[in-house]
């Protein structure tokens, strides 16, 4: 295997990354004007760094631009609560992970590489229909289907919950401290939106992140 992973610098990606850090030839995060950006960004540079893998930064500013959503910068306030509330609805960026998936298939392409990893997980919720299943088995087909080498996509935490992705990460000696969550984007996690309020219970009694609440 000679992979890509769509790297953000997320607590579930940078298992990912360090789970298959042996066949991961390069890392693709993406810029997409999140408020949030700067700080997953400073993680994700951290991690290749520390892994020895190649890591590039793919700008899609025009999403910010064209596109609605509380997540992106200059478009309204974070939600709090949990994701089971309808106003986390708010936070979707429309078919965000088709146009990443899309963009790193044509790279793998492009690099001789063959597999692509993403890390979404059973516990992404139903307000995200780009994480679903039938979404990525659908894209899977497609991708493997438009390149010339059949690059396949693997998401291998598909099935299972994020505490799961946390307790695996923590076997393999995860400095969950270098990752980052919060949607608010600032240098302490808020400790109150739908992403910080996850990372709290995945992380349960070895959480190292500092949260203002």
């Amino acid at each position: 295997m000679k992979a890509v992973i769509i790297y953000s610098g997320g607590m579930d990606s940078t298992v990912l990354l360090h789970e298959y850090k042996k066949e991961i030839q390069l890392a693709v995060s993406f810029d997409y004007g999140s408020k949030h950006a700067r700080k997953e960004l400073e993680s994700a540079r951290f991690n290749c760094h520390l892994l020895n893998i190649k890591h590039i930064v793919v700008p899609l500013l025009f999403m910010n631009e064209l596109f609605r959503s509380s997540l992106l910068q200059g478009q309204g306030e974070i939600p709090e609560g949990s994701y089971d509330t309808d106003n986390m609805k708010s936070t979707v960026v429309p078919f965000r992970n088709g146009i990443m998936l899309s963009i790193a298939a044509g790279i793998a392409e492009s690099n001789g590489l063959d597999t692509l990893l993403i890390a979404n997980h059973y516990g992404d919720h139903a307000i995200y229909p780009d994480c679903s299943e039938p979404f990525i088995d659908g894209m899977a087909d497609a991708i493997k289907a438009g390149t010339y080498n059949g690059v396949k996509l693997i998401s291998p935490y598909c099935h299972i919950s994020k505490r799961d992705i946390a307790l695996r990460g923590r076997a393999m000696g995860v400095d969950f401290s270098h990752t980052y969550s919060c949607y608010k984007g600032e240098e302490e996690h808020c400790g109150k939106c739908g992403t910080c309020i996850e990372r709290k219970e995945a992380l349960a009694g070895f959480d190292p992140t500092s949260y203002k609440v």
